[in-house]
């Protein structure tokens, strides 16, 4: 009996031990596969890490490019300010300058206006009596001028009517003519008709 178990007990310690080393095979494999899913994990992760180093190196380009590009933006517009607050400054004075130019212009203009209002108030008194007394010398020469046409007209009606007279004269005396023709041949017919008349009667 003891043999037995013995014997039982070495099959069991056998198979317990066959069963522990195939355990032990699968917990290797198991193991194995997992250290081999993690060396790939690894792997990818490494290459997705030189991936990101290599974005982050890109990126830090860009960033490095965009500071560039925004300090050479900045740089421009503080030149650019300080073109303006110059061309402001330039405008500033040339308009200032034009000001003071046309405040020179127009206070010389008040004072020629003066000036030519005090020149004109002394010259208007003597040229009105030049147009004065010159109208008046015109006026005289006027009427002595159209006094003289006047006669010549006055003569040249009298003339006229005269002539106009003479032959309405002469119109009197031939409408008197022609009257006293017709007259004379009025009568003349006249007699004729009563000598006709008295034949008649006496030859009837």
């Amino acid at each position: 009996f003891q043999t037995n178990v013995l014997t039982e007990l070495r099959k069991w310690k056998l198979s317990f031990i066959e069963h522990h080393k195939l355990e032990m095979r699968q917990e290797k494999e198991k193991h194995a596969a997992h250290v081999r899913q993690l060396n790939n994990q690894m792997e990818n992760l490494k290459e997705l890490l030189h991936t990101y180093e290599i974005s982050i190196g890109r990126k830090d380009e860009v960033i490095t490019n965009l500071s560039q590009a925004l300090d050479k933006h900045k740089e421009r517009i503080e030149l650019m300010r300080k073109f303006m607050l110059w061309r402001i400054q330039h405008v500033e004075a040339k308009q200032e300058a034009y000001a003071k130019r046309i405040a020179d212009r127009q206070f010389q203009t008040a004072l020629l206006k003066k000036v030519w209002a005090a020149w004109r108030s002394l010259s208007e008194a003597r040229w009105k009596e030049k147009v004065a007394k010159a109208c008046q010398l015109r006026a005289e020469d006027v009427c002595v001028q159209l006094t003289n046409d006047y006669e010549a007209k006055i003569a040249e009606l009298h003339a006229t009517l005269e002539q106009t007279r003479a032959e309405i004269l002469r119109l009197h005396n031939e409408r008197e003519q022609y009257e006293d023709t017709m007259k004379k041949a009025f009568m003349r017919g006249v007699c004729a008709l009563n000598l006709e008349a008295m034949t008649m009667f006496q030859g009837k």
